[in-house]
């Protein structure tokens, strides 16, 4: 691959580790099919932080979701039948987990409940969500990667409107996964993993899409994963299998790389800090939180009203 310039190279330094007493190796159905049937203790993603400024992130594993305070104290806030992959704020108090057995879901972090949000399309179920990002007019785009690769190119990518509707953005994608909106919330980017890309997705003034072109592209054993937006417009691309994150500039040149010190499988990533200068990602294979003082601003996460239908 030709870099104009070699991307300038910056270790992350380890924030918190998920504490032993929530540590116990095990096989679960995910584990067979996602991690060669290995044993393991988690597989952290979906970081995201609340107003107060605690860290969420999930285990899709054992089907849990953790607050990490500031000082890197770990409070488990459920566990429960599932296995949440993506988290995103639906309002001051609810998450919404893309679940990849169960859906939607909506997760009260006041007191651990857990409700359904959105379970099947058209009586059918999906194949397996993977992440999400809401705008700010409260539609949410969301994932449905499942098994999908370039052998069985069947992934999803869904927008659920505030009054329900749901529309299939696109369909025959090898495995869907992070999502981002560009600042003027006109461009969806979209991290295609087995095809080892990431998606330009423009959003039309009528609903649809058109001219979903190739960004960026990677390399070695796993593609691009969570994705985030810096506020001048720089994309942020969780790499595992790199163990990278690739900032890249709107012509999509990787201008820095910041590499894990710990562990290859740098999942996905969110901005927080006092200034939201502070990019904080998750290492699923140590069950590590890594984080990188950078020199720009994040995008602020959109979130939906307080008011919510509930949709089943």
């Amino acid at each position: 691959m030709y870099f104009p310039q070699p991307p300038a190279m910056q270790e992350m330094r380890i924030f918190s580790r998920l504490p032993d007493r929530f540590r116990s190796p095990a096989r679960t159905d995910w584990s067979e099919a996602n991690r060669a049937g290995q044993p393991a203790d988690s597989f952290l993603e979906g970081p995201v932080f609340d107003q107060a400024g605690n860290l969420y992130v999930c285990d899709i594993l054992l089907g849990r979701i953790f607050r990490v305070r500031t000082d890197g104290d770990w409070t488990l806030v459920v566990q429960y039948d599932g296995e949440p992959n993506g988290l995103k704020f639906l309002d001051e108090h609810h998450l919404i987990a893309a679940d990849y057995r169960r859906g939607l879901m909506r997760i009260d972090v006041r007191d651990g409940s857990v409700e359904s949000h959105l379970s099947r399309r058209h009586s059918e179920s999906f194949r397996g969500l993977n992440d999400l990002v809401f705008d700010s007019a409260g539609n949410l785009y969301f994932t449905d990667q499942g098994q999908s690769g370039l052998h069985d190119p069947a992934g999803r990518l869904f927008r659920l409107q505030p009054d329900g509707k749901l529309d299939v953005l696109l369909d025959g994608i090898p495995s869907p996964n992070g999502v981002c909106l560009s600042a003027d919330e006109k461009v969806l980017f979209l991290a295609v993993t087995r095809a080892n890309a990431v998606w330009r997705v423009p959003l039309m003034s009528d609903g649809g899409v058109a001219k979903v072109g190739l960004f960026f592209s990677s390399y070695g054993p796993a593609g691009p994963d969570g994705l985030a937006m810096s506020r001048d417009g720089a994309l942020l691309v969780a790499n595992p299998g790199l163990g990278y994150v690739w900032i890249l500039n709107k012509r999509a040149e990787p201008t820095h790389v910041l590499r894990s010190p710990d562990g290859l499988s740098l999942t996905n990533l969110a901005f927080g800090g006092h200034d939201r200068k502070t990019l904080f990602c998750t290492e699923s294979s140590t069950g590590t939180i890594l984080q990188a003082q950078l020199e720009f601003e994040g995008l602020p996460i959109a979130t939906r009203s307080s008011s919510f239908p509930k949709i089943l």
